[in-house]
C-alpha cells in the first residue's frame, strides 16, 4: 500500500491520457456533457476539458501530499520529476501527444514537481531553524 501512495497522481493521468490520445485522433474532443444552462447557453465539455479539470484536481492533492516529510515524499518528488519529463517527451515526439490538452497537463506536472521540491525545502530550512539554539 505504501508503494501506491509513492506513486504521483499523475502517474495515473499520464496512463489515463496515453489510453484516450492513442484510441482515436480526436478522442479528445468527445463530447462528454452538453447541456442547456437557465441563460440559454449551450454548455459542451468534451474530454479534453474534463481531463483538464481533472488534472487541476490533481495537481491540488499532489501539492498537499508535498507537505509531508517522509522518506516516501523524496520518493514521490523523485517519480514526479520522472512523470514530467516523460510529458515532455511525449509531447515533443509523439504526434498524437502534440495538443493543448496534453501541453496544459504537463506543465501542471512541472508545476506539481517545482511546488514539491519548494514546499519540502521550505519546510526542511523550518525544521533546520527550530533545531538551532539561538
Amino acid at each position: 500500500m505504501k508503494i501506491l501512495q509513492s506513486i504521483p497522481l499523475f502517474a495515473w493521468l499520464l496512463l489515463l491520457l496515453n489510453i484516450v490520445v492513442f484510441a482515436s485522433d480526436q478522442a479528445l474532443d468527445t463530447v462528454v456533457l452538453d447541456v442547456s444552462l437557465i441563460s440559454g447557453a449551450r454548455f459542451i465539455l468534451d474530454l479534453g476539458h474534463l481531463l483538464l479539470m481533472v488534472g487541476v484536481v490533481v495537481l491540488y492533492f499532489e501539492i498537499i501530499k508535498a507537505t509531508r516529510t517522509t522518506t516516501a515524499s523524496v520518493v514521490d518528488h523523485g517519480l514526479s520529476t520522472i512523470i514530467f519529463v516523460v510529458f515532455l517527451i511525449e509531447f515533443i515526439t509523439v504526434s498524437a501527444c502534440g495538443n493543448a490538452t496534453f501541453l496544459a497537463i504537463a506543465v501542471m506536472s512541472l508545476v506539481d514537481v517545482v511546488a514539491g521540491f519548494t514546499v519540502t525545502i521550505s519546510s526542511a530550512k523550518r525544521d533546520l531553524s527550530l533545531g538551532t539554539q539561538p
